[in-house]
């Protein structure tokens, strides 16, 4: 039996594409110009809880995470911060199992808690790799004081991103864009 059917498959490669796309045009003209890593953490959480609301399976994340990654480096190759978001959508894909997906999106109230608590903390150890990995000291020191502050600003990236992602797909669940299929 597949695992994956056409439409998680299609879930999964629309919710990679737009995050591997989007993410090396919009994230460096964002960090050039604020110096804050906000951007890479809206646009990826918002496409992970799409893609996990969607599909609903263990490994869609992940599979988002890994894609994007690839996608991000054939048009951004230098971009190597980068592998923390494959890290981050571990994560992510692992914690939506744990906690459950009735959890994530059922309850009003209990799905926007969760799903945006889970993104805060995948964009926190995001920030964990990118922070001590991929940034000169130097930079750290002088733009942000420590490495806690550049987790703190990644967390806060996951809180936009985590916002947003479960704002669309309360949209998309109003609106009955899917029908009943999309609804398990």
């Amino acid at each position: 039996m597949v695992y994956f059917t056409s439409r998680d498959v299609v879930a999964i490669s629309m919710c990679a594409a737009l995050w591997g796309v989007l993410n090396p045009i919009i994230s460096p003209v964002f960090w050039t110009v604020t110096h804050l890593p906000f951007a890479c953490d809206l646009i990826g959480f918002t496409f992970l809880i799409i893609a996990v609301w969607w599909t609903r399976k263990l490994g869609a994340a992940t599979a988002v995470g890994l894609i994007s990654t690839i996608i991000n480096f054939i048009i951004r190759p230098t971009a190597t911060q980068f592998v923390a978001f494959l890290a981050a959508s571990i994560l992510f894909d692992l914690t939506t199992r744990i906690v459950g997906y009735k959890t994530c999106f059922g309850n009003l109230k209990v799905s926007a808690a969760s799903l945006i608590a889970l993104s805060v903390l995948s964009g926190a150890f995001a920030g964990s790799i990118i922070g001590p990995f991929f940034l000169a000291p130097g930079i750290i020191s002088q733009v942000y004081g420590t490495v806690i502050i550049f987790i703190s600003l990644h967390a806060t990236g996951g809180l936009l991103g985590g916002t947003l992602g479960f704002i669309l797909i309360k949209a998309i669940e109003s609106r009955g864009v899917f029908g009943r299929q999309i609804q398990k």
